[in-house]
Order: structure tokens, then C-alpha cells, then sequence
């Protein structure tokens, strides 16, 4: 079945930087673009980043986070990454990676951010 592990959530200081990282299993992840959503206390899920399943491929941001985070992906490790640069107390929330496999979409259990000064 469909698995996907985030992980490298943390607290920090605002500036600072993370990457989070998405372990995905139980589909041909190659061949699926891949999302990071979050989610903030009170507030609904928002799209973060996309990266087509093709490298180099369609990459798209919130604008929120244009010019500070990066989606990335290792089709040889079934991996996505989003690094994250010059983090905002806004930033804080769970961020859950994402695929589309219609017509389901599968999310993992999400990793916490927390930009706290």
C-alpha cells in the first residue's frame, strides 16, 4: 500500500533552516508528481511546493514561500525534499507530503515546524 514517512521537522529560531524529507513506498514513485502541503493550528491545509514527476520538471510554490524554500526530489531513493531557508514564524505547522494516485490522495502523517523565537 501507499506509505509515505515525513520526517525533519523541528523547532527554530526565525532565519533559521530545516529539510524535510518524504519517504515514499508502495507505488511507482517516479511517475507521480509529488506535493508538500502544511497546515497551521485553526487554519486548512495549504499547498507548499510541487515537482512534476519528470526531473527537471514543473515546479511550483505558494508565494508565500517563493525565493525561500526548495522542492527537490531523488526518484533513485523514492524521496522528496523540501528545504526550507530564512523561516517565518508564519511557516510554523504540520507539513505533509502528498501524491495523487487517482482516486486517491494519499498523505503521510505530516512533521511539525515550529518557528519560535
Amino acid at each position: 500500500q501507499v506509505q509515505l514517512v515525513e520526517s525533519g521537522g523541528a523547532v527554530v529560531q526565525p532565519g533559521g533552516s530545516l529539510r524535510l524529507s518524504c519517504a515514499a513506498s508502495g507505488f511507482s514513485f517516479r511517475t507521480y508528481t509529488m506535493t508538500w502541503y502544511r497546515q497551521a493550528p485553526d487554519q486548512e491545509r495549504e499547498l507548499v511546493a510541487t515537482i512534476a514527476a519528470v526531473v527537471p520538471g514543473q515546479i511550483r510554490y505558494a508565494n508565500s514561500v517563493k525565493g525561500r524554500f526548495t522542492i527537490s526530489r531523488d526518484n533513485a531513493r523514492n524521496t522528496v525534499y523540501l528545504q526550507m531557508t530564512n523561516l517565518k514564524p508564519e511557516d510554523t505547522g504540520v507539513y505533509f507530503c502528498s501524491v495523487l494516485i487517482p482516486p486517491s490522495l494519499f498523505f503521510g502523517q505530516g512533521t511539525q515546524v515550529t518557528v519560535f523565537s
